[in-house]
Order: structure tokens, then C-alpha cells, then sequence
């Protein structure tokens, strides 16, 4: 099979890279905070946040994407706002597609942050505060080192995740080519095309590549990680 590539088809391919890197550190600072607040808050309505956060994993892809389109759109009640006072457009823009990408892919990387928040030995921490550090401080040079394999493991399938994201990407910027046309995108375009298949064919492997490189990537880097916060 042939797997040279056009270059609508590298096109898409870096837009993806772009769109997939640009949601994944956008969405880390939020990550990491709500991570905390769900590991260690205490408050009334905390099952509500967290339900909230892992929604778009089990709502249809389409039903983000349409939401985001509503309130991040041109006449939405948010995206109106900072079309007018900062003119930053969101829909039908590879931004948007970012920013929906962020948001399919923000639960995973929330809850693998979580986990890694949870399993720190409290005593250390506590042991850093009788010493005269402050809390943020101990979050600095303490809880944030112990979490590194989590956010490394977070951020890989947040970047994953929005590799492979088609629907919510879909409903909210469109299908643009050289736009928002991503590699998923230009995946289905193919395939409603009489003789799309090989162009179908050659994006896929490319996605599979990228995806699998994202992940053995993630192993590497967590273990990387875990041994220096506990060498042998």
C-alpha cells in the first residue's frame, strides 16, 4: 500500500498534534487543582463536582460538542463575551477544537491525578509542616513531586484522548479543511468517498502510531518518574 501522504492529509495530521498539545497544557493547571479539591476537600456537594467532571465520559460525544457550541458559540452567553471584550472566537475554530478536546479528555487526566494525590503517605506531608513550610510550599516541593507519575500518566491520555476525539470536535467547529479538519475528521471524510478507502487507510495507521508512541511514551516517562521519587 502506498502510505505516501498528501499534504491536505499532513495537514490534518499536524493540526491534530497542534490541537491535541494545546488542550492537553491548557487543561493541566485546571487538572491539577480539581484533582486536589476531589483527593482532599470536604464539602458539601463533592459527589455533584466530581459527577460533573466525569460527565462528558459517559454523555455522547455529540451532546458535549453541542453544549460547548451553545454556550461557547458566537451568541452563547460565555463565547459572546469574549468575542466582544478580548476577540477570542471559539466555534469553527481550531482553538474550539482544542478547547473540545480539553474537555473530553479532562476526566482522565483528573482522576489518574487523583489517584496518584490519594496514595501520598499523609505523613510526609505533615512532617514538612511541622518543619515550618506552609501549605503551599509543601504542595510546591512536596505533593506535587509525588504526583509527577500521576500528571505525566494524566496528561499522556488527556493528549491520547484528544487525538481520537471526533464527535464533540465535530458538533462544535465543524469539519474545515486546513481549519478544524482533524486527523478523525479527515478519517470519516474518506470514508464517504467512493475510493476514500486507501486515504482512510493510510490516516489510520498514522493515528495508530501516534497513539501507541503517546502511550509506551507514558510508561517510560511515569517509571522515569517513580524512580526518582523512590530509587532502588
Amino acid at each position: 500500500m502506498d502510505l505516501g501522504l498528501s499534504n491536505d492529509e499532513w495537514t490534518a495530521i499536524l493540526l491534530s498534534l497542534r490541537v491535541s498539545v494545546v488542550a492537553m497544557f491548557a487543561s493541566l493547571p485546571f487538572g491539577i487543582a480539581v484533582a486536589l479539591l476531589l483527593a482532599r476537600g470536604r464539602f458539601y456537594g463533592k459527589a455533584v463536582v466530581n459527577g460533573i467532571v466525569h460527565l462528558p465520559l459517559i454523555l455522547p460525544p455529540v451532546v458535549t460538542g453541542f453544549i460547548l457550541l451553545i454556550v461557547f458559540g458566537r451568541r452563547g452567553p460565555i463565547g459572546s463575551l469574549l468575542d466582544q471584550y478580548f476577540g477570542i472566537v471559539f466555534s469553527f475554530r481550531w482553538t474550539g477544537a482544542a478547547l473540545a478536546c480539553a474537555v473530553m479528555g479532562f476526566p482522565l487526566m483528573v482522576r489518574s491525578i487523583r489517584l496518584s494525590i490519594e496514595a501520598i503517605d499523609r505523613r510526609i506531608e505533615e512532617a514538612a509542616g511541622t518543619l515550618g513550610a506552609s501549605p503551599l510550599w509543601v504542595f510546591l516541593t512536596v505533593t506535587l513531586p509525588l504526583t509527577t507519575p500521576g500528571i505525566i500518566v494524566g496528561m499522556i491520555l488527556s493528549f491520547a484522548k484528544a487525538m481520537g476525539e471526533f464527535g464533540a470536535t465535530i458538533t462544535f467547529v465543524s469539519n474545515i479543511p486546513g481549519e478544524t479538519q482533524t486527523l478523525s475528521s479527515a478519517i470519516y471524510t474518506f470514508t464517504q468517498v467512493p475510493g476514500g478507502d486507501a486515504g482512510a487507510m493510510r490516516l489510520t495507521l498514522v493515528a495508530i502510531v501516534i497513539s501507541m508512541a503517546a502511550l509506551l511514551a507514558s510508561e517510560f516517562m511515569a517509571h522515569l518518574a517513580g524512580r526518582r521519587i523512590n530509587p532502588e
